[in-house]
């Protein structure tokens, strides 16, 4: 065999035996589950953690979301998965997905199952409504990334934030009693107690939640219960206020109308998303609550700068 011949048959076995290596590279990490951490393809069920996700840099990597991711203004252009309680499996898998951040909410849990089944690996992110617990929530989130000095960032400024907010709000000797409803259906208002969200953003805010020492998570709330807490403020999101159909429809619903809240006309109303998503935007939440109940002043809310990354 003439020497160029003998050089390019070397050369065409060394390519092909490099090409087998890769192929069998990618076949044991497909069979085992692992994709780098920087180009995972990745599907958020929860608002929390889509926002994180942005907050993190890691939006590039994001294939789809659920219907609860509303903020940024970007995510209207990612693909929907539909409602996390209520998921389809066919529409995730069309998305080839590595990854799906979910929390122990998501669900029916036989899709999880199904989309377990078709080898996409799944991760359940947790999601405590309380400081500590968003610390945990954005920690999670960074080590998807492999983006832990990211996310350490992240929960300093969310410490910042929140200590500038309590230093403001400890300056007024106001302590507002607040009763927030979460419209569910028709007829079915649902009154938050201790362990929720809104329950950590009205004590945040410098106010307190009529029903924390009631029961935990979200109770019916009856007539008997509403006169009870004797609110001095009903809180309620925008999207509900504008279902029901203004503040005088939320007060007659119940013995609203008769509770110091009610014989005020003292109804607020906040984005849902940024009230109940329990993010990044915690301090926001909290820092426009406290200026709604008229805890901190107009001045001080708009020199926090804690007024960025409203709706």
């Amino acid at each position: 065999m003439q020497p160029r011949k003998r050089l390019l048959t070397t050369l065409s076995g060394a390519a092909i035996g490099l090409l087998w290596c890769a192929s069998a590279l990618l076949v044991e990490a497909s069979e085992t589950g692992e994709t780098s951490a920087q180009t995972a393809r990745l599907i958020s069920v929860d608002g929390a953690i889509t926002e994180i996700l942005y907050a993190l840099g890691g939006e590039t990597q994001l294939v789809g979301i659920d219907t609860t991711s509303l903020y940024p203004d970007a995510t209207e252009a990612v693909a929907k998965v539909g409602y996390k309680r209520a998921l389809s499996a066919e529409g995730i898998l069309s998305l080839r997905p590595d990854r799906l951040l979910v929390t122990d909410d998501a669900g029916p849990p036989e899709v999880l199952e199904q989309i377990a089944r078709a080898g996409v690996s799944t991760r359940r992110i947790p999601n405590t409504p309380s400081v500590a617990g968003l610390h945990e929530t954005i920690a999670a989130v960074a080590e998807v990334l492999d983006r832990a000095e990211a996310g350490a960032a992240l929960s300093a400024q969310l410490d910042d934030e929140l200590a500038q907010l309590e230093a403001a709000t400890k300056r007024s000797s106001k302590r507002p009693r607040v009763l927030f409803l979460l419209h569910i259906g028709s007829g079915n208002d649902m009154a938050a107690g201790r362990d929720t969200a809104a329950d950590t953003v009205i004590r945040l805010a410098g106010g307190e939640n009529v029903l924390h020492d009631a029961f935990a998570g979200y109770k019916p709330l009856s007539a008997e219960a509403a006169l009870a807490a004797a609110p001095d403020v009903i809180l309620v999101t925008q999207r509900n206020l504008e279902q029901l159909g203004g503040v005088d429809a939320v007060l007659e619903r119940g013995a609203l109308q008769a509770t110091p809240a009610g014989q005020a006309q003292r109804v607020l109303a906040m984005d849902g998303p940024l009230l109940l998503a329990f993010g990044p935007r915690l301090a926001v939440a909290a820092a426009q609550l406290a200026c709604e109940l008229g805890i901190i002043d107009q001045e001080t809310y708009e020199r926090s700068g804690l007024t960025a990354g409203q709706p």
